[in-house]
């Protein structure tokens, strides 16, 4: 064995109590593809802030290549050879591929300007080096999200980065794109780099990870090599009991429509159609899928169809009420429940209460509002109800919610949208970035209001989730349908790539109006 990295008997103690790290190691061979899992506030991410330089352990010690270091910066891993992919691209989109790749260490020309033709051959050299098929004068903003993910790891390897951590690296990739990234991965594993990779989708550990390194409350339940353990076993140590990965619908039973959508049109802020003559119907009882690479109008349609944003043209309609001159709060006593895309930006407000997220949706129900107070007592009742009940560990209802891993953040955004008794739930990227326990349990929760007659548009990345719980299945491209699929169990992940990437497209579709 040749270990490149221990971190041994890792500690770490937020200011809150609450141990993330409890005598952690995890050893890294070189020249190795090595998973790390975990539910959410598993203490996963917490110990890749310590390796990265975000975070400072109280105890423990790392070795790098044989001798004991202290990392103490992102800029210190860096310079130690340690680069990061973040799930979120760290890209500037108004700048090249190029000018991203060596943004602050510039080759210089004359000592003090850019020498942008030599920018261009050093990141042309490193593509070609590394495989990556890439037009390096390209603007970052008009590339494809496969595409951006390699330019971030050019750019980490451009740095020196011998030890690659990847942070849900597929989290956005159509099948075909993943299938892609996976045998540049493999190529960099033959030239000695060593990747660690995190990803809550254990079929994908299982094709492209040489070992696994599997965390639960903040302590590591081993190191396992992936090919003597499955998926199964896998999931029961990530959560400390058996996860469904697969679920058993009813057949569906539809009531009426709830919610219309004709001839609609959205355009971006820069002009650019982003939703493009779209039409739909969705009734109560089923849940309509749609699949499609990011930014392909996925966003811009949820904005409109909840009152975000009122410059469109066409009609939406829910139980038959033009929405056109309703305000957000009108739609929402439409009983439409919104689990957003970003629970940071859109779906909580961080520096408040779980509490105080938990009802800012209901905060006038008569149920907990009276003429001149709120129902303190019965809200703090409920609010402990709906901890317990959507499984979210904290030390209280009164902690705030910034505090909590973003699994247990989705959870507090689950259950305030689905505590309000909604008729329509559109989940844009219910489950991204959570463990399998939580997913599991926020699907199944669908899937129950589905069976009681809710309506539910389901957006999601994870082909997983749209195949196990869509009813109707649509593929968006570039803001239209390229296909729409009723007979969801028959259908492939590659056909739906192919439909995803806009290689196919059918002319006539098939089952999106109710007439």
């Amino acid at each position: 064995m040749n270990k490149v990295l221990e971190m041994k008997n890792i500690m770490k103690i937020y200011a809150n109590g609450v141990v993330a790290n409890e005598d952690v190691t995890f050893e890294l061979e070189k020249g190795e593809i090595h998973s790390l899992l975990g539910e959410n506030g598993a203490g996963k991410s917490t110990l890749m802030k310590i390796l990265f330089g975000i975070e400072a352990p109280e105890q423990g010690e790392i070795i790098l290549h044989g001798e004991k270091t202290t990392i103490k910066s992102p800029q210190d891993a860096i310079s130690k050879g340690i680069g990061m992919v973040h799930q979120h691209f760290m890209l500037v989109p108004s700048l090249t591929v190029a000018e991203n790749i060596i943004l602050g260490i510039e080759p210089k020309k004359s000592g003090l300007f850019t020498d942008m033709n030599k920018a261009i051959k050093i990141s042309e050299e490193i593509a070609k080096k590394y495989n990556f098929d890439i037009d390096v004068t390209a603007k970052v903003e008009e590339l494809p999200v496969g595409v951006k993910q390699k330019v971030e790891i050019l750019k980490a390897l451009y740095r020196g980065a011998e030890i690659l951590i990847l942070d849900e690296p597929t989290a956005v990739l159509t099948p075909q794109e993943t299938d892609e990234l996976f045998i540049q991965l493999k190529k960099l594993r033959e030239l000695g780099h060593t990747i660690i990779f995190i990803s809550h989708k254990l079929d994908e550990i299982k094709a492209i990870c040489d070992r696994a390194t599997i965390m639960r409350n903040g302590k590591s339940q081993g190191t396992y090599s992936v090919k003597d353990i499955s998926t199964d076993e896998m999931s029961k140590l990530m959560v400390g009991r058996d996860v469904v990965l697969k679920f058993d619908k009813k057949p569906v039973n539809l009531g009426e429509v709830a919610m219309s959508v004709r001839n609609l049109t959205v355009k971006g802020s820069t002009g650019k159609t982003r939703v493009d003559n779209l039409s739909f119907d969705i009734k109560s009882g089923e849940i309509f899928g749609i699949a499609g690479v990011e930014g392909n109008g996925q966003g811009h349609l949820i904005e409109v169809l909840t009152g975000l944003n009122k410059q469109y043209s066409g009609n939406i309609q829910i139980f038959n009420a033009d929405v056109k001159n309703l305000s957000i709060k009108d739609i929402r006593d439409l009983k439409v429940a919104h689990i957003p895309e970003d629970r940071m930006t859109l779906g909580c407000a961080k520096n408040m209460s779980i509490l105080d997220n938990m009802f800012s949706n209901q905060y006038q129900n008569k149920e907990y509002s009276g003429k001149v107070m709120l129902k303190s007592k019965k809200i703090e009742e409920k609010a402990k109800d709906l901890i317990k009940e959507y499984l979210v560990k904290c030390s209280s209802y009164k902690q705030n919610i910034g505090m909590l891993s973003g699994g247990n953040i989705q959870k507090v955004v689950v259950a305030r949208e689905f505590s309000a008794n909604p008729k329509i739930i559109i989940a844009n990227q219910p489950t991204r970035g959570i463990d399998v326990g939580a997913a599991e349990f926020i699907r199944k929760r669908i899937i129950k209001f589905r069976d009681e007659g809710c309506a539910v548009i389901l957006i999601s990345a994870d082909l997983n989730e749209v195949f196990e719980l869509s009813d109707r299945l649509a593929v968006i491209y570039k803001g239209q349908f390229s296909g729409v699929f009723t007979d969801v169990k028959n259908l492939t992940e590659e056909e739906l790539g192919k439909y995803m990437l806009g290689i196919k497209k059918d002319e006539v579709l098939e089952g999106i109006m109710y007439e």
